[in-house]
């Protein structure tokens, strides 16, 4: 039986109360995102940087227009809650970030995340306040739908050049002052560090695997306080490795081994029925 909106984000919100941990699969397109779901993962979301890639760009060349067109797209491919990495909204003012969230709703959404990255070189954030006005009006916009739209709002600090703990964990208790449902701070060093982001929050606190070296196990997640482990772009680096290396050897070596080890035409158009 298919969800609607509703449902969807309903569901949504049940995994983010556990038990345990939950893994938010990232797909890039809505092949990808029908093979995630017919693997068994729960809920879907985009990737800034994957969708990017498959535009030939690299993260942060999106408009807010293609990545509203590039959500309705992988929200109505699979019968599943689908959130959306919407980088910074694509403004500065709380008003436009407000904005990018009703139209993310109107996209088939169920949530999103918006991050305090500025994106200008001589000061990468946000200042705080600036910061949690931002969050808090994202909140009110999603407040104003009328299902449950889950915010995430993420503390770019340790991807950005300014790995302060202190300073990412009072970012991040702003911004659930602000009324975020989920907090997120990628890239952060080790699992001490992990469980104390946990520990100094009350909502759901989300781990971003697909740093090398800072990709810890599921299990270890979940036991620092973790409660929503999202995958990033390294479902699609993956994919990206393979094609490089079955292309490589058939350049370079004029041979065709990768297609041994290939998952079979049929058994991948499986994934694409319904």
């Amino acid at each position: 039986m298919s969800m609607n909106q509703t449902d969807k984000a309903k569901r949504f919100q049940e995994l983010h109360r556990g038990p345990g941990a939950f893994i938010l699969a990232n797909a890039w397109d809505a092949g990808s995102a029908r093979v995630l779901a017919g693997l068994g993962f729960a809920a879907i979301a985009t990737s800034s940087g994957a969708f990017a890639g498959t535009l030939g760009r690299r993260d942060g060349m999106v408009t807010r227009e293609e990545a509203m067109a590039h959500s309705r797209v992988v929200a109505a491919a699979v019968d599943l809650p689908v959130s959306a990495d919407l980088e910074n909204g694509f403004a500065d003012a709380p008003a436009a970030v407000a904005e990018t969230v009703r139209l993310a709703a109107g996209a088939g959404l169920v949530g999103c995340s918006i991050e305090d990255f500025s994106g200008k070189p001589e000061r990468p954030l946000y200042d705080l306040a600036t910061a949690k006005d931002r969050i808090a009006a994202a909140v009110a916009a999603a407040r104003s739908l009328d299902f449950p739209f889950a915010l995430t709002a993420r503390a770019e600090n340790f991807l950005r050049g300014r790995p302060d703990l202190a300073d990412t964990i009072a970012r991040l208790q702003a911004y659930e002052q602000a009324g975020a449902d989920v907090l997120m701070a990628p890239g952060l060093p080790d699992l001490a560090a992990v469980k104390a982001v946990c520990q100094a929050l009350r909502k759901p606190v989300n781990f971003m695997v697909g740093i090398k070296g800072r990709s810890f196990p599921a299990a270890d997640l979940a036991a620092a306080g973790v409660r929503r482990i999202s995958l990033a772009t390294s479902l699609y680096r993956a994919a990206m490795s393979g094609l490089i290396a079955a292309a490589r050897e058939a350049k370079e070596q004029g041979t065709f081994v990768y297609v041994d080890a290939s998952m079979p035409t049929g058994e991948l158009n499986s994934y694409m029925a319904g």
